[in-house]
């Protein structure tokens, strides 16, 4: 837990400022990276606390839902405050660039285009060695540990069934 509390940490001070959520995000539910994102507003169901996902690297993850746990929906409600204009279409985590005095400007109708350096900044700032589909491991990891069973978390995860 100490390395996810540092990558956190190391995550909210660096930009893009969709890192930390996304992070938080991706611990709490093992979405894969481009399903996250991908993620658009209309998917996330805060009064049901679940995510649509939308097209997914396998025909089983297309479509599923995916719960959000407190945390997961914590962040998400968090996040969507500070985009009080945000309209269903838009991307959760929306492309942006740093303008002229240091804003953070958002274009909501593209996707961020990836969180590889803003990962690979947290990383060396929290001292831990991880990619970012190693998340997905670790969510994995807490589901089976947290006592669901295993056809339970394949199909939160989108697994293919065995052929």
């Amino acid at each position: 837990m100490g390395e996810e509390r540092r990558l956190t940490a190391a995550c909210r001070a660096s930009l893009p400022p969709s890192i930390p959520p996304a992070f938080v995000v991706a611990i709490q539910t093992g979405l894969r990276y481009s399903e996250l994102r991908l993620l658009r507003w209309s998917q996330v169901n805060f009064l049901k606390a679940h995510v649509t996902v939308g097209q997914s690297k396998t025909a089983a993850g297309t479509g599923r839902v995916v719960p959000l746990n407190p945390r997961a929906l914590n962040e998400l409600q968090r996040w969507a405050t500070g985009v009080p204009d945000r309209q269903p279409n838009h991307y959760v985590f929306p492309a942006g660039q740093i303008e002229q005095g240091g804003v953070y400007a958002r274009d909501p109708d593209r996707p961020i285009g990836s969180w590889k350096t803003a990962w690979a900044t947290a990383k060396r700032v929290a001292q831990v060695k991880a990619r970012f589909y190693d998340i997905r491991h670790t969510a994995c990891t807490r589901m089976l540990e947290g006592g669901h069973g295993l056809s339970v978390v394949a199909t939160i995860l989108g697994w293919s069934p065995a052929g």
